[in-house]
């Protein structure tokens, strides 16, 4: 599906945002990328995703290299890669229905596309996304009329609406309660699951992580530090991955202690279970 080779990224301005990554990720594969602030995860998603070329080394890609292809080429290749973003992208004035239905503008032909904005092209479809995150009754509701979390939540609509082979999300539940987090993580890796497709998110709560995802990869300085199956992946390792942050383990509940809570006193499945 994907794979860095000793990828770097350095700024305009000088500053190495990512160092040496060598990351590879197949069919079907579902990972959590965890670490401190600062870490490198978005950019480690935005160069996956295309939105950023490496510096150093290279990328391949469904089957390629991104960067040898043509502009239509790229353009038909990023089609089947879906993006969940932190803060989704969506116009203020646009309707939840419109939103949820952008997710295959790369898959319609223009035309298709344009007539959607003056009467929906398949309102039954966005709802079915918007009833599998409990948002069915804002199908026609503005945008701005939304919360943060339902925003996010309209932002995972649309990307299960897509139907991608390769699924990137990043800290897609930062705005929601840990219940509802705990919901919409597990009907992204079902998604996911059922289809075939590959899921890599980012996530704040390494206790969500933890227990929706069966492979965990550490960043921290724009390095990988780990990449391990789930059960290796204890409180000491992510205490050490943690460490310059000085309040402990981000956590779903937002407990500032030292280690993790259980999964079961956190009202989570046990480790690696709900992406099954």
């Amino acid at each position: 599906m994907f794979r860095l080779h000793d990828a770097e990224l350095t700024h305009s301005n000088g500053f190495v945002a990512l160092r040496d990554i060598a990351l590879a990720a197949e069919a079907g594969e579902q990972l959590a990328i965890v670490g401190p602030s600062g870490a490198g995860k978005t950019t480690l998603l935005r160069l996956i995703s295309t939105a950023l070329r490496p510096t150093r080394g290279r990328i391949d890609l469904l089957g390629g290299d991104p960067w040898a292809l043509s502009a239509a080429e790229l353009r038909r290749l990023r089609a089947r890669i879906a993006v969940a973003h932190q803060a989704p992208p969506l116009p203020p004035r646009q309707r939840v229905v419109t939103a949820v239905l952008a997710g295959r503008l790369g898959q319609w032909p223009w035309w298709k596309g344009m007539a959607s904005l003056l009467y929906p092209a398949d309102i039954t479809g966005a709802r079915a996304a918007l009833l599998r995150l409990e948002l069915g009754e804002r199908l026609f509701d503005r945008c701005d009329r939304l919360s943060g979390g339902q925003l996010q939540r309209v932002g995972i609509a649309r990307v299960l609406y897509q139907q991608a082979q390769l699924v990137l999300a990043d800290e897609p539940v930062s705005a929601l309660d840990p219940a509802l987090a705990l919901q919409t993580v597990q009907v992204m890796c079902g998604d996911a699951a059922a289809r075939g497709a590959t899921l890599v998110a980012s996530l704040h709560a390494v206790d969500l992580a933890r227990s929706c995802f069966p492979r965990i990869v550490g960043m921290r300085d724009g390095r990988i530090v780990f990449d391990l199956p789930v059960a290796a992946v204890d409180d000491a390792l992510l205490s050490e991955l943690y460490a310059t942050e000085g309040g402990g383990l981000p956590l779903l509940a937002g407990e500032p202690a030292g280690m993790s809570l259980p999964a079961r006193a956190a009202g989570l499945p046990p480790r690696g279970t709900c992406w099954r």
